[in-house]
């Protein structure tokens, strides 16, 4: 989770704003874990906001109680390209890598 936090993060707030507890449920799938800690999440997407990538609003509107709901700002989805685009570039050079390990065989 640590390594792949904050793009997985971003990523499932660019599909639309989202509360903490919906991104709680949706990253272990994402990030390959079965669970993923609390309070790391939330620390993250403290910083996201920090670092204006992500917003929160209070929202009432939502079956429950109030929650605070994340949503991606421009800043965010341009750094989320930045990510895809490394983390595409490093699929490549793991797939060269494991390729010629396997003809090493």
């Amino acid at each position: 989770m640590e390594r792949l936090g904050e793009p997985a993060l971003l990523l499932l707030v660019s599909r639309g704003p989202a509360h903490g507890y919906e991104l709680l449920e949706r990253l272990p799938a994402l990030v390959g874990e079965d669970r993923v800690d609390v309070g790391n999440v939330y620390r993250a997407l403290r910083g996201l906001e920090d670092q204006g990538l992500v917003v929160s609003e209070w929202r009432g509107d939502l079956p429950g109680p109030t929650k605070r709901t994340y949503s991606l700002t421009d800043e965010g989805r341009a750094v989320l390209a930045q990510w895809l685009e490394s983390l595409a570039a490093l699929r490549v050079s793991l797939t060269t890598f494991l390729d010629q390990a396997e003809e090493g065989r």
